[in-house]
């Protein structure tokens, strides 16, 4: 994660059913449902104002975090977070053991 989205505080939006990060006035988020035990991640999407900033990993890498703390289990149908995870295989451990889309 860049150094300047470090300090940024995630937020769960219950009412919309995201996660959100708010950088210089303009956001990035994650749309998830959740169930008991487990969030699914579904959409993955940043303002343009962020595109290309680093926006987008920052809210994954603080939306797997939180999924993690929480002892919540994941179910990756985002392709942005699919992606991720394929790149930083260390957050399978989060995965939703049902979840088969890493065997193919």
């Amino acid at each position: 994660m860049k150094p300047e989205f470090e300090n940024i505080s995630l937020i769960k939006n219950e009412e919309k059913h995201r996660f959100e990060i708010t950088f210089k006035n303009h956001k990035a988020f994650i749309d998830y449902k959740e169930r008991p035990g487990k969030i699914s991640l579904i959409h993955t999407e940043v303002e343009p104002e962020l595109e290309g900033k680093g926006a987008a990993t920052a809210v994954i890498e603080k939306t797997l975090e939180y999924i993690e703390q929480n002892n919540f289990k994941l179910v990756p149908l985002c392709p942005l977070v699919f992606a991720y995870i394929k790149r930083h295989p260390e957050w399978k451990r989060i995965v939703d053991e049902n979840f088969k889309g890493f065997e193919e």
